[in-house]
């Protein structure tokens, strides 16, 4: 769901007035949730995107709505495929890292061997 397009950081009472979440459950939920990590400036402010926005309409949802309790809405995350939207987005971002420090490390093991052979 996007509520702001053109805007890429949203402040706390921004997105406490855009999803019905007041910002003393939302930094209740940043303590209890992994997945949802806000990131924040020099002053300490946090400053959330489009993405934490959309993990907090979805844990809405699950603890509101639909009653689930927290350590169940852990295990629906955990258990969906569609989120937890920021673990997923840092895991293919590691996975990748990873892939392409394996590659460097194999290339540079090869350029070293080359050089060495021809020695």
């Amino acid at each position: 769901m996007k509520i702001h397009p053109e805007k890429l950081y949203f402040k706390i009472g921004e997105v406490a007035h855009m999803t019905g979440v007041k910002p003393h459950v939302l930094r209740y939920w940043e303590s209890e949730f992994t997945c949802f990590r806000p990131a924040k400036t020099r002053k300490n402010q946090r400053i959330y995107q489009q993405k934490d926005v959309d993990l907090i309409l979805k844990l809405k949802e699950l603890l509101h709505r639909q009653g689930y309790t927290i350590a169940g809405a852990k295990a629906k995350l955990q258990n969906e495929d569609s989120l937890p939207v920021t673990e997923k987005a840092f895991q293919p971002e590691t996975s990748d890292t990873q892939s392409i420090l394996k590659e460097l490390r194999n290339d540079l093991a090869k350029l070293r061997d080359s050089m060495t052979t021809n020695l």
